[in-house]
């Protein structure tokens, strides 16, 4: 992607997709009937997964029908055709289903666009509190709160004491709170879905360590908001996550981050000589 202004026409189109997506999963998000069925994981599934869902698709084939659609809530295309996509979107209609059915609001729609196995544009807009999120990686990065311009946000490029952590409302672990001890002073905000990535995008958080399951559609979208506003997010190893690598869907455990002069890696490391020993 080297055309500027055609990445910004795909970005104002993803993040009007997504705000769409949000209208329709608010209208169920008001009723009494959720519509919850069951996965074959036995994950909840929703009537505003499945809604949204159609209405991304739909309108991503309306924006261009040559890229193909990777969505969670579609059957998932076998690695062996998946690898020789050179660019295809990566969406979560709902992220945060847990959270969705809390009705504690922090629930997300997620769009990105991957092409050469890298997030570089993505959306991620919260219905509930008509917030929207957008970075493309030649471009930069975008909050827009209701019917407001949109306002250019970036990383805390110096984290400060104590440490702002995010972490995940419905996946706590005693992982994370080894982790956190060995970083030092810090204070912590629980949160669901992708916000919590784009909290470390908008300078909000430091870091948002995440040391248990993810799927590549949780995360694709925020990386690339996160990577466009000067963060990183890297696997316990060091090495940017990457998408469609491998037969799986899943992520490895990893850290998303604003400051890249800290040594975020260093309590991982430490632990691991620990256990050697």
């Amino acid at each position: 992607m080297t055309d500027l202004t055609e990445q910004r026409r795909l970005l104002d189109a993803v993040c009007a997709i997504a705000r769409t997506a949000g209208h329709a999963i608010l209208e169920v998000y008001g009723r009494d009937d959720l519509g919850v069925s069951r996965k074959s994981d036995d994950s909840p599934l929703t009537e505003a997964d499945r809604v949204a869902h159609g209405i991304i698709c739909a309108s991503l084939a309306e924006l261009d029908a040559t890229i193909p659609v990777l969505s969670e809530e579609s059957a998932p295309a076998e690695h062996a055709a998946r690898r020789s996509w050179s660019r295809y979107w990566l969406v979560d209609p709902l992220d945060g289903t847990k959270e969705f059915l809390k009705r504690n609001g922090e629930f997300t729609v997620n769009i990105a666009l991957v092409v050469g196995q890298r997030a570089v544009l993505g959306a991620v807009h919260a219905p509930v509190l008509d917030r929207t999120y957008g970075g493309a990686l030649e471009l930069g990065a975008w909050r827009t709160d209701g019917a407001m311009e949109p306002r250019a946000i970036a990383v805390q490029r110096n984290a400060g004491a104590p440490l702002r952590i995010v972490g995940s409302r419905s996946h706590p672990g005693p992982e994370v709170a080894a982790y956190l001890a060995a970083l030092g002073p810090y204070v912590i905000t629980d949160m669901g879905s992708s916000l919590k990535i784009c909290l470390v995008a908008e300078g909000a958080a430091d870091i948002y360590p995440r040391l248990g399951p993810t799927s590549e559609w949780d995360t694709a979208a925020a990386q690339a908001i996160l990577e466009s506003a000067g963060g990183r997010m890297i696997d316990l190893s060091g090495r940017p996550l990457r998408y469609n690598s491998k037969e799986d869907l899943l992520n490895p455990h990893f850290l998303a981050f604003g400051d890249q002069q800290q040594d975020w890696l260093a309590p991982i490391r430490t632990r691991g000589r620990e256990r050697r020993n």
